[in-house]
């Protein structure tokens, strides 16, 4: 459900992009809408997939979240500025074909540019909210009082009869 509430974060940035060069809403623009829905989606799934890993090993919500969330930063801020660097060429693009161009490159980088730094403050702040909402009582739970994995590294010992 978090990953819902980021996609209007990738759309707001794309749409503001658009609107300042004065761009028509064509098929090419809406393209690099889907483009730009699907990168910031990913983000947040993988910065969410950290979180959840860090509570499954133990740590409390707030402790999980802060701890992916650092861990994740530095390889998505790679991976979209990445993104926006290789699409930078259609956005200034010139010459035959380049009202397409146009159109895709400012929508993914009016996009990734408003997702990336938007997302990283917005994906822990609406997890952590529909956590505490919609979370189960574990999930809620102090990391002392969560039920301690069960260790199978030692064998049991099986009574002989």
């Amino acid at each position: 459900m978090a990953n819902l509430l980021m996609l209007p974060l990738g759309v707001f940035g794309a749409i503001v992009a658009s609107s300042l060069r004065e761009m028509p809403n064509d098929v090419y623009f809406q393209i690099g809408f889907l483009a730009t829905m699907g990168l910031s989606t990913k983000n947040a799934i993988l910065i969410i997939q950290f979180i959840k890993e860090r509570m499954g090993a133990g740590q409390g919500l707030i402790e999980a979240t802060l701890d992916a969330v650092k861990t994740r930063f530095r390889p998505v801020m790679m991976t979209s500025l990445a993104f926006f660097f290789g699409v930078l060429p259609l956005a200034i693009a010139g010459g035959a074909g380049a009202g397409a161009m146009n159109a895709l490159g400012t929508a993914v980088c009016g996009g990734m540019l408003s997702a990336t730094f938007i997302d990283l403050i917005f994906i822990p702040l609406f997890f952590v909210l529909v956590s505490q909402i919609f979370g189960t009582k574990e999930d809620k739970q102090k990391p002392s009082e969560q039920a301690k994995p069960l260790d199978v590294s030692r064998p049991t010992e099986v009574p002989s009869s």
